[in-house]
C-alpha cells in the first residue's frame, strides 16, 4: 500500500521532502486549504512553524492519513 507522500514522489521522482508546504500538502491529501489550516487548528494534522510560514512533515501526512484508515475500521 502507498502512503499519500509516496504520491507526491510519483510526481516528483526525486527524494521525499521532509516538510511539506501546505499547497504540497493540499495536493497530496486532495484537500482544500481551508480544510487543511482547520485540521492543522483542531490538532488532527501536525504542522510546525519556519518563519512566517506553516510546514507539514511527511511524518504528519501519514499520520493523518493512518489516522483515517483507523476511524474508517471504527478505531
Amino acid at each position: 500500500m502507498t502512503t499519500a507522500t509516496e504520491n507526491l514522489t510519483a510526481l516528483r521522482p526525486f527524494a521525499r521532502p521532509a516538510l511539506y508546504k501546505v499547497s504540497d500538502a493540499m495536493q497530496v491529501l486532495s484537500l482544500s486549504r481551508t480544510v487543511i489550516y482547520d485540521l492543522i487548528r483542531t490538532g488532527r494534522l501536525r504542522a510546525v512553524k519556519e518563519g512566517r510560514s506553516r510546514l507539514i512533515p511527511a511524518s504528519a501526512i501519514d499520520d493523518y492519513v493512518a489516522l483515517l484508515e483507523r476511524e474508517a475500521r471504527g478505531k
